[in-house]
């Protein structure tokens, strides 16, 4: 594999609104979309679409919902043998997309709280180049996360995009993952929630603890490399999003392809941007 993704599987719900509602409030809703979802599995997604090969880590139920996120994996080309499938509910997340694209996530972790790794997913992530972790809503599975960066073989490169609710956790809890990790994914907000500084004076923070690159993403201003060896930023066109949904997984897979065809952090910055304006285009995170 080219890379194996752990984190939550969802069934994304988007109800689209003209702005968003206060409390009391009736919005109606517009256009309903749903689709298939989960911030490592969308990353995933989109590298199997640009050819490379990958699997996943996860679980799903044993209802219509993991159904259909197994057969988008599949008809991807995404390897889905180590999935679980458990008898309970599949994870949904429900959304709502206003007018500018914003959006508002609420998500119901089902089968994912549930998920427990074997030793042969560990062997199975062990043969990957590149193992790319998100999160999940239940302490225990950042746990099992924790348990497969300990036994991963060294030569895995981790790449880990912690999201909201990892980062606003704080950095002595991901600790033992930061410290291993080759590319750290983070937007302007997270990385101020899991550093409590800017995003320039943390990505530093974060080198120093020992991860060897920090991306950080800036909207419609582009994104910022850090290593110890340089400083990156990288711009980009300003459009118009329909919808946000997605937008820093696809930019994660064009950042990662880059990455394992072997350019340049700058270039792979710019492969980053190219696929989260193709993201926020349209409705869903994998369109």
């Amino acid at each position: 594999m080219d890379v194996v993704g752990f984190g939550a599987l969802n069934l994304d719900r988007l109800y689209c609104v003209r702005r968003m509602p206060v409390p009391g409030e009736h919005q109606p809703i517009t256009e309903v979309y749903e689709c298939p979802g989960g911030s490592a599995a969308n990353t995933v997604a989109w590298l199997a679409d640009l050819d490379f090969k990958t699997g996943f880590l996860g679980a799903v139920g044993r209802d219509a919902e993991g159904q259909k996120m197994l057969a988008d994996f599949e008809k991807r080309g995404v390897d889905t043998s180590l999935i679980q499938k458990l008898d309970c509910r599949s994870g949904l997340v429900i959304g709502f997309v206003d007018s500018k694209g914003e959006r508002t996530l609420c998500p119901y972790p089902g089968a994912n709280n549930h998920l427990k790794l074997s030793e042969e997913s560990i062997q199975y992530a062990s043969n990957s180049k590149i193992v790319h972790l998100t999160s999940f809503v239940s302490e225990r599975q950042l746990d099992e996360q924790k348990k497969l960066v300990s036994g991963l073989s060294k030569n895995v490169r981790i790449t880990f995009a912690p999201g909201d609710l990892y980062a606003s956790k704080g950095m002595g809890k991901l600790k033992p993952i930061l410290k291993k990790t080759f590319v750290l994914f983070l937007n302007e907000e997270e990385t101020l929630k899991l550093t409590k500084l800017e995003y320039k004076k943390g990505s530093s923070k974060l080198n120093k603890l020992g991860v060897e690159v920090v991306v950080v993403t800036l909207g419609d201003r582009g994104c910022y490399i850090s290593s110890s060896k340089e400083k990156i930023s990288v711009k980009c066109k300003k459009i118009k999003p329909v919808d946000t949904t997605g937008a820093g997984d696809s930019f994660t897979a064009g950042f990662l392809a880059g990455l394992l065809s072997g350019k340049k952090l700058e270039e792979c910055g710019k492969q980053g941007n190219q696929l989260a304006a193709k993201c926020i285009k349209t409705h869903g995170a994998r369109k």
